[in-house]
């Protein structure tokens, strides 16, 4: 079934002696805004944790198949979509990015119809064996912390070394010293918005938008390491417009559920430091509100 109403949506998580979202560029410190100390976690970690549930669900079988994954090769995706709808012959020629001709929206429509990720998030597949581009309907903003968190640094030793020679450098001592960084405790909110008008281009149907959404609750709960320590889906609050356009602006719903300390001065250790309230009401599990004239509120979890 296709959507016709829009959807926004409040993600919020947690995460306890871990590290929610490593940096490259800072060597794997968690990510934080530089100028408040906020800690941050980028879309493309939350669509990451959503691609592998998918796929652990579904068995990576169409029409639930999984397009950027690890070690994946996307051209020869973009090839199996002209076999499958019989044009092979579309990618002979010269031009790399022109390749596939007038069957570039068949292409297209294949790899929404199959992949989830695609019809979902979008994609750009014009690299090389041309598949065109998808917007897709689900977008997400990086998610921030409420409070600022602080990342430690911690000493780690191994029993062991890797080679021989550094046995023989350590006279039989074999220890191998490192470095884990972690996030005492830190609850994030991430924003999303669902559109019904780019869902109807990329096939995303209400079925897909309710695996998406117990994805959001689950994700974390098979996605454990030791570098991410203890990461929970806390509250995914939905709220449902009663048209395609939506019934009122996004920021101001977002405005009106408060995420904020219970008000004593020890530091936030856990979940229940805070107080999570729309309009300052308290919102369970389940429950439905009106939050705005042709717009309800849903906690999901």
């Amino acid at each position: 079934m296709s959507l016709n109403r829009r959807y926004d949506f409040v993600l919020l998580f947690d995460v306890k002696d871990g590290n929610p979202n490593g940096d490259p560029d800072a060597g794997n410190l968690p990510r934080l805004d530089a100028e408040t100390g906020d800690g941050l976690v980028t879309d493309v970690s939350l669509k990451r944790k959503v691609r592998n549930y998918v796929g652990l669900v579904k068995g990576e079988q169409p029409p639930f198949e999984i397009y950027v994954k690890e070690k994946a090769v996307l051209n020869a995706q973009h090839k199996r979509a002209y076999v499958a709808i019989g044009r092979e012959d579309a990618l002979e020629g010269e031009g790399k990015k022109r390749k596939g001709g007038d069957a570039v929206d068949d292409a297209r429509k294949w790899m929404c119809a199959n992949f989830f990720d695609v019809r979902t998030f979008g994609a750009v597949m014009s690299t090389g064996v041309n598949c065109g581009q998808v917007r897709g309907p689900v977008q997400l903003t990086f998610a921030r912390s409420i409070d600022p968190v602080v990342a430690q640094e911690h000493s780690i030793t191994r029993m062991a070394v890797a080679t021989e020679a550094e046995a023989e450098k350590q006279e039989g001592d074999n220890r191998t010293m490192g470095r884990k960084h972690t996030v005492p405790y830190g609850l994030y909110r991430a924003h999303g918005f669902v559109s019904s008008f780019l869902a109807k281009q990329t096939g995303f149907s209400a079925d897909d938008l309710e695996l998406f959404f117990k994805a959001l609750e689950q994700m974390f709960e098979h996605d454990r390491s030791a570098a991410r320590g203890e990461m929970s889906t806390r509250g995914l609050y939905v709220f449902r417009h009663d048209s395609e356009l939506g019934n009122a602006p996004a920021h101001a719903l977002f405005d009106r559920l408060m995420v904020e300390p219970k008000g004593t001065d020890e530091v936030a250790r856990s979940f229940g430091a805070y107080s999570v309230r729309f309009d300052g009401q308290d919102v369970a599990v389940g429950q439905e509100l009106a939050a705005a004239p042709g717009v309800t509120l849903i906690r999901k979890c």
